[in-house]
């Protein structure tokens, strides 16, 4: 028996909404005392960006806080702030995202674009914390442009218009090209696209990137499931169902990895667990099942799973392949004809 047909890509496109955060964006006011008294004079390709940090009653913390700077998704600066601010002059103008850390509080981002070379202060509001917060922070927003391709570039993928989808998916690469969402979104793309190689090489670098996305881990392995990399598939397929163990599409890829890497026993107990959180929608799971307990020897619970699949699914196209694995158990000698 051979594993039935690889399953689709339901619910793998589905997009966890970041965390919100209070903030607010406001042009540098003349009062600012902190920074220079330039105002919002221009500084030829150079803006500058001062950065506050407040608590929920707007007054600046004073608590030890890291504040990083990210340009595109990528780490561009880093300071220790004082007195609840911080100052960034980047040598560019684009899509920036602003995380602090702060003793005492919840880790607070804030996303903004700058397009024109101008003092801009950014006032992020930090929550309170019962315990000290100073992990690594989430990963950055999307500036508004990028989420905007992002999710016309979802949408076009969830309508199978893959041409569509690329050209979103090209614009959100250009302007946050090292943003693990993006890196997601392409390669999903690749994977409707079949391009196996290039979905796990962007995979690869989304999941290192954000280490916490159980979609993204479930697609790399679907990549390398598809390239016959069973053995490979197997790490990223199981960290997916550690980080999201109701994702039965996951689950069934898993278990087609186990049967094929000759892992039966654990084929067997992946599948069921598949057919059993799937809730109906993908009865032919079943084969999956059969398949395994027939690799482990146990010939009449296997006729017996195929003989249910045909009285409840006999007018799916898997009947017929049931039909025959069922006949051959019987010409083999596995099973008495009834």
């Amino acid at each position: 028996m051979r594993p039935s047909k690889q399953p689709s890509l339901p619910q793998i496109l589905q997009y966890l909404t970041p965390l919100l955060i209070c903030f607010s964006v406001s042009p540098l006011s003349s009062l600012c005392q902190d920074s220079s008294s330039e105002g919002t004079m221009l500084r030829g390709d150079r803006a500058e960006i001062s950065v506050t940090m407040r608590d929920s009653s707007g007054e600046p913390i004073s608590a030890p806080a890291s504040v990083k700077l990210y340009h595109d998704g990528i780490l561009l600066d880093q300071k220790a702030a004082s007195r609840g601010r911080a100052f960034f002059v980047p040598r560019t103008l684009g899509n920036f995202a602003v995380i602090i850390e702060a003793t005492g509080y919840k880790a607070g981002q804030k996303d903004l674009s700058l397009n024109v070379a101008v003092k801009t202060e950014v006032d992020v509001y930090l929550e309170s914390s019962s315990n000290d917060n100073t992990g690594p922070p989430g990963k950055p927003l999307l500036a508004p442009k990028a989420r905007e391709a992002f999710d016309k570039g979802l949408q076009a993928i969830n309508a199978n218009k893959l041409d569509e989808a690329e050209k979103y998916v090209g614009q959100a690469m250009k302007l946050a090209p090292g943003h693990p969402d993006v890196l997601f979104l392409q390669g999903v793309l690749y994977l409707n696209r079949r391009n196996w190689p290039q979905a796990q090489t962007v995979l690869e670098k989304a999941t290192q990137m954000d280490p916490a996305n159980p979609r993204a881990f479930a697609a790399l392995g679907m990549a390398l499931s598809n390239q016959r990399k069973y053995e490979e598939s197997i790490p990223p397929l199981e960290k997916s169902i550690q980080l999201d163990a109701g994702a039965w599409e996951t689950q069934w890829t898993l278990a087609k990895a186990y049967y094929y890497h000759e892992q039966y026993g654990e084929a067997l107990k992946a599948s069921q667990q598949a057919l059993a959180d799937s809730k109906g929608q993908a009865p032919q799971i079943d084969l999956l099942v059969a398949q395994s307990l027939t690799a482990l020897g146990r010939y009449e619970d296997s006729a017996k799973t195929l003989r249910a699949f045909l009285k409840d699914h006999s007018d799916r196209p898997e009947a017929a392949t049931a039909r025959r694995w069922l006949d051959g158990l019987v010409k083999d000698g596995k099973i008495r004809q009834n």
